[in-house]
């Protein structure tokens, strides 16, 4: 194992430095680059099965009804976030005590595993309840994985990041994390292009988990061989009034997260299905679009997340919160009013803009909430634990919502609570942006 490396961040914006002597700008850029590059690597395995589905409703549920296969594969996808807590703790106690470089190797080969898992389970016919079963233990070592894997990536890059530039570097864990679900999205939609529907159906779509376990090897050796760097308050005492202190911290990331994952997941992880069964699009126009949305965003995020350095966090997160409580109802109405192709996408540009606007400012911001003896822990933990109870379980909800209402309007109403809970939150937050990391 490589010998640790103390970073200790200075006042200036220069790079961080260690042992008293500066680093060199190329190591810093490594550095930050396997931890994106890793990160977008976790994503796409972790979102591809949302955009498949319906075929794995088909794959691995009896066939009693489409809708309620639907709902059981859903169900699975939101469990997995169900371990994601447990993960974040776990992982974000490696991060803290041993090192955020320990704990970002383990996170990516776990993932791999289970990911190679999900493309290699026999259908429900082959093995029957069995089926069902292994896909529900594979999702639930994925959401253990993933729960540690954004909180000790997005704790990398903020301890990283100079005074004054937080919130562009630590925008690029959100960059990733979306570039993960957009490559899940275009690999979706490229081989439902290239393949026959049946042939997708068939075996295509197991090609997308499969792919994905090229993670192993690329994302352990591109983790392995950065240098290990820990902030030196970690060597100082432990505060004996933290653990109170900190459930109070892990509180308020949870209020936060909220509206972050609820329409994620629902305007972004659940729109293809939504698409494809209430707007009448086909799963290849539904996935395209997507996939537009989701380029957008990523381009959007660093100049958000950049402009939430001069103008402060607050503005651009409480601004979006605001407009996620007065645009879903008429989009969505729009949306199921039959309109071109052209047209639903730009309704998934303007959701695009409007969750860069949270996207960008975001991971910087759930960081400065937190010191450093408790950054990686806590961080995990609160966006584990809004992600399990608001994200995982959104396309479920937004599934469940229209079984029992009738209505397809219905989901967008998870969006504005969950704006106007995180909006509170906010509220009572501090401008952190124009401080020195604890």
């Amino acid at each position: 194992m490589n010998k640790q490396t103390l970073v200790i961040h200075q006042s200036d914006e220069s790079a961080p430095v260690a042992g008293g002597k500066r680093q060199p700008a190329d190591n810093a850029l490594a550095a930050v680059g396997a931890a994106a590059i890793g990160n977008v690597l976790e994503w796409y395995d972790f979102s591809v099965y949302a955009f498949v589905a319906p075929i794995l409703a088909r794959q691995y549920f009896p066939k009693v009804d489409e809708l309620s296969a639907l709902l059981g594969t859903f169900a699975i996808f939101g469990v997995g976030f169900l371990m994601r807590p447990l993960g974040g703790f776990c992982f974000g106690r490696i991060a803290d005590h041993h090192g955020r470089k320990s704990a970002l190797t383990l996170t990516i080969m776990l993932m791999a595993v289970s990911t190679i898992a999900i493309g290699i389970i026999p259908s429900y016919e082959a093995i029957g309840a069995f089926a069902s079963l292994a896909m529900l233990f594979a999702r639930l070592l994925q959401g253990f994985s993933a729960g540690g894997e954004w909180g000790s990536a997005n704790t990398f890059l903020v301890e990283w990041a100079p005074n004054g530039k937080r919130g562009l570097i630590a925008s690029f864990a959100q960059v990733t994390t979306v570039t993960g679900t957009l490559l899940g999205s275009a690999v979706a939609a490229s081989l439902s292009s290239a393949l026959s529907s049946a042939a997708f159906e068939s075996w295509g779509w197991r090609m997308l988990f499969l792919f994905g376990g090229l993670i192993g090897p690329i994302g352990f050796y591109l983790r392995r061989n950065v240098a290990e760097h820990l902030p030196a308050e970690l060597k100082q005492p432990a505060d004996p009034h933290a653990p109170g202190h900190a459930l109070r911290k892990i509180a308020q990331a949870i209020g936060f997260t909220v509206v972050w994952v609820t329409s994620h997941y629902i305007l972004l992880h659940y729109m293809p299905t939504y698409l494809t069964r209430y707007a009448h699009l086909s799963r290849t126009e539904a996935l395209w679009s997507d996939s537009i949305g989701l380029v957008v965003m990523i381009l959007l995020i660093p100049l958000t997340g950049a402009l939430s350095d001069r103008i402060g966090r607050r503005p651009l997160l409480l601004g979006c919160c605001a407009l996620l409580v007065v645009l879903p109802y008429p989009l969505a109405r729009l949306l199921l009013s039959g309109v071109s192709f052209g047209t639903v996408i730009g309704v998934q540009i303007l959701f695009g803009i409007v969750l860069a606007m949270y996207s960008g400012p975001a991971p910087a911001a759930i960081a400065e909430i937190f010191p450093a003896r408790e950054r990686a822990v806590g961080m995990s933990v609160g966006y584990s634990v809004g992600v399990a109870v608001f994200g995982g379980f959104s396309p479920f909800a937004a599934t469940l919502l229209i079984q029992h209402t009738g209505s397809p309007i219905s989901p967008v109403f998870c969006v504005i609570a969950a704006a106007l809970l995180s909006g509170l939150t906010l509220w009572h937050l501090p401008e952190t942006a124009h401080t020195a990391l604890k």
